[in-house]
């Protein structure tokens, strides 16, 4: 396969000229005005991180796309699917709250914010993966797909699952509705915490599939009867209900790969990252601990793993910040080095899996041309 292009570019500006700025420039000369976006409802998919985590995208580099989009005739949303966890983001109202406090508005960005897969989790689309091996119908959010145009908007980071967070992650997981996270997850099924069950029965009321069960006021889940969709957890304003079985990372880094398939395929996309405020952990955690290497630059291209297969790289030769997880792990005296900062810094990860099978099923390449923008 012909090597795709990435284009990236620093943080250092001239006085007079803003980092937002600088990043349009960079999707201009990426060729994001090659899309036609006339009159196309146009896809700005990011996180808009938990409550109390400090680390995700400020809203400016947001709206620095979505003016772009707007400037080219398209027509703009932010967007982001609920969680599959209890926490600020498991259904679409807390959603929404979740991404006023933590800076994401219409006038902040510049564009409306819709939660990709419906108020509870539930509005979603069944979408062919092609070449899939071990998902063959994604359930993704139905804004998403509805979109004619989409685009990644991701905060590069580290992750404790899957090694480091970028398109990748931003579009297989991120787009998944609850029950295409429960999917790429877990092949088990939630279970409910009864010193927490209020015993309100509104997660029978949404259960699809007659599952639950009271007895002596507590929910019972008959794991016979249920489909593992997850809308339960999105239910429960208790978080009595979670998920209790976890795929291992290599299956749910495969998984993650073959769901963004089922989102880019067949229309036009775009992908960005920007390795900046490189947490350790997810943008999920209702905390951010400090950044465990420095920070980089903005990367752009068409194919996003690619884009991710850069990042990794130029991550990968970055030297690791002092007080930091990375280095904390490093300078244990029985550590065993693995010459790697995303499996140095959580060492029970395989993050190069993700770009093999994305690679594999035809997604993009890993062999890239970095084209560099001062």
């Amino acid at each position: 396969m012909e090597k795709a292009k990435v284009y990236m570019t620093d943080f250092r500006v001239p006085v007079g000229t803003s980092l937002p700025q600088k990043l349009q420039k960079l999707c201009l000369l990426a060729g994001m005005k090659n899309i036609d976006f006339e009159g196309k409802f146009t896809a700005i998919k990011m996180h808009f991180g938990e409550l109390g985590n400090l680390a995700s995208l400020r809203p400016q580099y947001v709206k620095a796309v979505a003016d772009l989009v707007k400037q080219f005739g398209g027509m703009p949303f932010l967007t982001d699917c609920n969680t599959l966890y209890p926490g600020s983001r498991k259904n679409a109202l807390e959603h929404l709250d979740c991404a006023a406090l933590n800076g994401y508005n219409t006038t902040t960005t510049g564009c409306q914010i819709l939660i990709g897969d419906g108020l509870r989790g539930t509005d979603e689309v069944e979408v062919p993966v092609r070449n899939g091996e071990y998902i063959k119908s994604a359930k993704i959010g139905r804004a998403v797909m509805d979109a004619d145009v989409f685009i990644s908007l991701a905060h590069f980071k580290g992750h404790e699952a899957t090694g480091f967070g970028g398109a990748i992650k931003n579009i297989g997981m991120g787009c998944g509705s609850r029950a295409g996270k429960m999917e790429q997850h877990s092949s088990g099924k939630p279970a409910v915490d009864e010193s927490l069950c209020r015993g309100c029965r509104r997660c029978a009321r949404e259960c699809g599939s007659d599952a639950i069960r009271y007895i002596n006021n507590k929910a019972h889940i008959d794991e016979n009867l249920c489909k593992g969709c997850g809308r339960c957890i999105g239910a429960c304003t208790f978080d009595a209900i979670s998920n209790v079985q976890w795929d291992a990372n290599e299956l749910l880094d495969r998984k993650m790969a073959e769901y963004a398939m089922a989102v880019c395929d067949g229309r036009p996309c775009f992908y960005i990252n920007l390795i900046v405020d490189v947490s350790p952990n997810c943008d999920c955690h209702g905390e951010n601990d400090a950044p465990i290497l420095p920070d980089i630059g903005m990367y752009a291209s068409f194919d996003p793993v690619a884009l991710d297969q850069a990042c990794a790289d130029a991550c990968l030769k970055a030297a690791p910040l002092e007080n930091s997880q990375l280095s904390d792990n490093l300078s244990k005296p029985d550590w065993q080095c693995h010459h790697d900062h995303f499996l140095d810094s959580n060492p029970r990860i395989d993050w190069q899996t993700t770009l093999e099978h994305a690679e594999k099923i035809g997604l993009g390449t890993r062999q890239y041309e970095l084209v560099v923008m001062k």
